[in-house]
């Protein structure tokens, strides 16, 4: 037999149901293991719509860069087409030189992660283990190119780079990061001030005793402890360059030297043109036919963006690792 309560407060807790003879260590069990329930439910709701929130722009990418121009403007398609074909991929890889344009992207991208990556790393280190002469104003200039849009100082920026004649070179790029500068350089050395504040005395004491210097106890002793932060500014640092379209558009002004992402720009215009132009505008459906060719857009960005999805899907770990050791969130 079972006695049915009204709901009400008690022991400090709503309870429905007392079952006769049951023990309040029982009822304090069964409330844990509904709360934890209750919880979990709770946790994989949120996981799961957070998921859904970044996993569905790449889904609607794949679905829209392997339709026709017939699937597009069919009502009935949504995200599985009729009929799949690889024609927008070969589209996309024809008009927009992708061979040619990845290595440029490759070369300002691991070339600008790389040299950042010495620049960064060094400053980081001056900063957090030397007490120099006007530290104080070096580290208050230093937050302040952090705080300051570059965009903001891009004229005299374009102006310095031109009068060194280092338009239509990757120079602008290159030279800043190797100095710790470059896109998003003060941040990196940031990082890399917090990692190497985190480290031990004792092994810089323990190499000087071994006869070691400044640099040398810097290669060999700290700079390897240092992984994690290394990690995450090298990719970062990648794909903040790879991305990047406002500094390429400003020094790179011929098509030889465009970047992946400055060919998919010009791609959407030339599509745009193709669809609006003379003929489509003498057609009877010019209309229907604006919206039939942005699946080569599609097409055009899966193939950009797939060298850093596929060096991500290598590095997943330990990036995965090296963020929570230096607790960097990125955009």
């Amino acid at each position: 037999m079972k006695e049915v309560h009204n709901p009400a407060l008690q022991g400090g807790r709503l309870t429905l149901f007392r079952w006769m003879g049951a023990t309040d260590s029982w009822q304090n069990a069964m409330v844990k293991r509904g709360n934890e329930l209750l919880w979990k439910v709770f946790r994989y709701v949120v996981v799961f719509s957070l998921a859904f929130v970044f996993i569905y722009p790449m889904l609607f990418l794949v679905s829209q860069s392997l339709m026709r121009a017939e699937d597009i403007s069919d009502a009935t398609v949504q995200w599985i087409p009729k009929g799949f074909s690889l024609e927008n991929f070969i589209f996309a890889i024809n008009a927009m030189g992708y061979w040619s344009h990845l290595k440029n992207s490759v070369l300002m991208a691991f070339g600008g992660a790389f040299l950042q990556l010495i620049g960064c790393s060094i400053a980081g280190y001056g900063f957090a283990r030397y007490n120099f002469p006007g530290y104080r104003i070096w580290i208050s200039l230093l937050l302040l190119t952090f705080l300051v849009p570059p965009q903001s100082i891009i004229v005299p920026l374009f102006l310095f780079f031109s009068d060194l004649n280092w338009r239509d070179t990757y120079y602008p790029f290159l030279v800043p990061a190797l100095f710790g500068h470059g896109l998003r350089g003060s941040l990196f050395v940031l990082v890399f001030m917090q990692t190497f504040r985190g480290l031990p005395h004792q092994l810089e004491e323990a190499a000087r005793i071994d006869g070691a210097g400044a640099f040398r106890t810097f290669v060999s002793v700290m700079l390897p402890l240092a992984r994690p932060a290394i990690l995450v500014v090298f990719l970062f640092s990648i794909v903040w360059h790879w991305n990047d379209t406002f500094f390429p558009d400003f020094y790179l002004n011929q098509d030889k030297d465009y970047t992946l992402n400055q060919k998919l720009g010009y791609l959407a215009i030339t599509n745009q043109i193709d669809s609006t132009g003379e003929e489509a505008q003498k057609s009877d459906d010019a209309i229907a036919q604006l919206p039939t060719n942005y699946q080569k857009i599609m097409a055009g960005a899966l193939i950009t963006i797939l060298p850093l999805l596929i060096l991500y899907l290598f590095t997943q770990r330990y990036f995965v690792e090296s963020v929570e050791r230096t607790g960097i969130a990125g955009d």
